[in-house]
């Protein structure tokens, strides 16, 4: 074995760089000049294979920063495009991230090993291609607190101080994070290579992904239709999971959008606290192009930029093609729709479905938006009425009685239904977490870490969210909202 070289024990096989070439580079990742494990995802690591028992953390670290070269594995830096709020990039690609390679898991599922923040790339720009440790900290928190919460998402499997410091406007710690995705294929992918009419390498991509993805669709009478309808369904239900929770991502752009139906790149991303459809908190969103109740117009305009990418092989006659594709992305509304009607109804309680429940739902939300109710704690509340204690909810209020009709209106549904309230408060407080990474908690532990060194407040903030359904003794203040005298919360991309 070459020096320098290691041998994980994983089932590497690397599909992308076997059956894709020219749609990457080879890259080889920095050596870090100190690399320490920060945080391990342990269930992670063991489900994708990795034998802990004999794999030392110095050389784990050594592995997860990016400058050892792994046995199998593939090290490629993949090229795509993207729309950056609305306007269009050509060549963006793995700026400061390589693929690691892809693993056979435990499930016989594949996933893609990357790590971010390893260092330069041809897709740099000019950039570093390294990462911040804030900003790893962030994704780390934010994937798991995700994943936790039922929400599709990348993975962390690590955290990796390298022992270097990065320039950004100061000096900060340097780190890498390790993360786990069924793919990173995004609609970027798509787009880089229809830019350059290289349609033999969209059908290329497209037929890999429908084989990785969506086998159900290879059938078809017409593949690549149904693949376009399958990842705008699979997209649809996905910003109706993080409306849900009052999740905004940031930065919806196009490379940041993955054909698997999966949440990608934590960088601006944050939770409402009291409600607010127009809310913003990424520091470049200046028009509100990515705010909270935008996502799924945004989530609808990039599905038209996959399907423009795709509009050559849906149909060789182009009016045809634009007729077909355009009944699919008029339908992703109705998907979007459902999914998010499906969702309220759980949270609400209801186990039927009335014609007049949109109305109680809207009703709720202008509520909650007229005295800027906190999102979270709202829904959590509405199951300790079913056991005759509506005080605390009562008490977010400013003017309780419009609340209170709402109450009765509330109350007049459920008693059409026939599941027992023991029952309906257990699927309640199932759906309606009761911790979320609360913006103000997650930014005052990256300020530990990143100005002290002092992790314990990240290791206490992700016991906390390991469960963020059951209520705990003692941890009452991870579930409040932020003080009123801090200022807006604002986020930044990049690493």
């Amino acid at each position: 074995m070459p020096e320098h070289m290691i041998d994980l024990g994983l089932n590497f096989d690397n599909s992308y760089a076997e059956q894709l070439e020219g749609f990457y580079v080879q890259v080889k990742g920095d050596e870090a000049p100190a690399p320490k494990l920060l945080y391990l995802n342990r269930s992670l690591a063991d489900s994708l294979g990795f034998d802990l028992d004999k794999l030392p953390a110095d050389q784990l670290a050594a592995v997860l920063s990016g400058g050892i070269t792994v046995k199998g594995g593939s090290s490629i830096a993949q090229a795509y495009a993207g729309h950056q709020f609305g306007h269009f990039n050509p060549q963006l690609g793995d700026g400061r991230a390589l693929l690691l390679g892809e693993v056979i898991d435990k499930n016989r599922n594949r996933q893609d090993i990357q790590l971010k923040g390893s260092g330069a790339t041809p897709f740099s720009r000019g950039g570093d291609g390294k990462a911040a440790l804030a900003p790893v900290l962030r994704e780390y928190v934010i994937g798991e607190a995700m994943h936790l919460l039922n929400i599709p998402t990348t993975r962390a499997l690590a955290a990796v101080a390298t022992g270097e410091e990065v320039m950004r406007d100061e000096p900060l710690p340097g780190a890498v994070l390790a993360r786990v995705a069924s793919s990173h294929i995004r609609i970027g992918t798509f787009q880089f290579f229809a830019n350059r009419k290289e349609g033999d390498k969209v059908t290329q991509l497209a037929d890999y992904a429908i084989a990785r993805h969506y086998p159900e669709v290879q059938t078809a009478d017409n593949p690549y239709l149904e693949f376009l309808r399958a990842v705008a369904k699979r997209q649809a239900l996905l910003i109706a999971k993080w409306m849900s929770i009052g999740f905004v991502h940031g930065v919806m752009n196009t490379d940041n959008v993955t054909i698997s139906g999966e949440t990608i790149d934590y960088g601006p991303c944050a939770f409402i606290d009291k409600y607010d459809p127009t809310a913003v908190f990424s520091s470049i969103d200046h028009q509100g192009r990515y705010a909270f109740a935008s996502q799924a117009d945004i989530g609808q305009w990039n599905m038209a930029r996959l399907a423009e990418a795709l509009l050559p092989l849906i149909d060789v006659d182009s009016e045809e093609a634009v007729r077909l594709a355009s009944k699919t992305l008029d339908d992703f509304a109705e998907h979007y729709r459902e999914s998010w009607l499906a969702l309220m109804r759980a949270k609400l309680g209801l186990s039927t479905c009335e014609e007049n429940d949109p109305v109680i739902i809207s009703e709720l939300f202008d509520l909650m938006e007229a005295q800027s109710i906190d999102f979270t704690l709202l829904f959590r509340g509405l199951a300790d009425v079913l056991q005759e204690n509506k005080s605390g909810l009562l008490n977010l209020f400013l003017e309780a009685a419009p609340f209170e009709r709402w109450l009765a209106t509330w109350s007049e549904r459920l008693a059409r239904e026939t599941l027992p309230d023991e029952e309906r408060i257990a699927l309640m407080n199932g759906v309606n977490p009761l911790y979320i990474p609360r913006n103000h908690i997650v930014e005052e532990a990256l300020q530990a870490a990143e100005k002290e060194a002092n992790y314990a407040p990240i290791e206490k903030l992700m016991d906390v969210l390991s469960d963020p359904y059951t209520a705990r003794e003692g941890l009452e203040e991870y579930a409040l909202p932020p003080s009123a005298d801090l200022a807006p919360y604002k986020t930044f991309c990049g690493t």
